[in-house]
């Protein structure tokens, strides 16, 4: 009787080069907005971005999440995060300078969050929540469509509402878990989890 099928060492790698190749188009996005070169910017932007959903995706569908696979995730999403904000301050300030609290909000807790996870961890969260999952897909979504086509109020407040929402449940996912953990479904599922006998 076989073993489970192994996969391909090419494809066990993959979420992982991806999430590196994220983290890696960091500082040429940069570049590419303080040279003012928007072009160019959009189209290193939309790929990365598209990234993040294709990582995750081929980790669950061929199940292979690794506590590394989460952790370098997180670092990617939270750098291009900001060099997206970055861009989106460079190109299209009107968005923030129209919208300053609802941004501040949204990108305060997001990184009030992160510190502190490193404050109890020592390292970013790598809950990726249900919720996280949705915000990261909005958010992505919003920043490609912003810059293929302009901007669009309600996909705007959708996923900038729903990214505080996500960073509030991680923040008391903090408090509920002492120690790190990845993957975590949600606050509900480690609340109901701890009321069990």
């Amino acid at each position: 009787m076989s073993g489970p099928r192994r996969h391909p060492a090419w494809l066990r790698h993959l979420p992982n080069v991806l999430s590196g190749g994220r983290a890696l188009a960091v500082p040429v996005l940069a570049a590419l907005a303080i040279a003012g070169r928007e072009t160019a910017f959009t189209w290193v932007l939309v790929p990365a971005l598209l990234s993040d959903i294709v990582d995750g995706l081929i980790a669950r569908v061929f199940h292979l999440e690794s506590r590394l696979g989460a952790m370098l995730d997180s670092v990617a999403d939270t750098l291009m995060l900001f060099v997206s904000l970055y861009g989106i301050w460079v190109f299209h300030p009107y968005v923030i300078l129209e919208h300053p609290w609802l941004c501040g909000a949204a990108v305060g807790l997001w990184a009030l969050e992160d510190v502190l996870a490193l404050l109890r961890y020592g390292r970013l969260s790598s809950f990726h929540t249900y919720l996280s999952k949705v915000v990261a897909n909005l958010l992505g979504f919003f920043i490609g469509w912003l810059f293929l086509f302009g901007f669009e109020p309600w996909l705007f407040y959708l996923a900038c509402g729903s990214s505080i929402l996500a960073s509030l449940e991680e923040i008391a996912l903090l408090r509920a878990l002492p120690a790190w953990r990845a993957d975590v479904k949600g606050l509900w599922w480690v609340l109901r989890q701890r009321g069990r006998p």
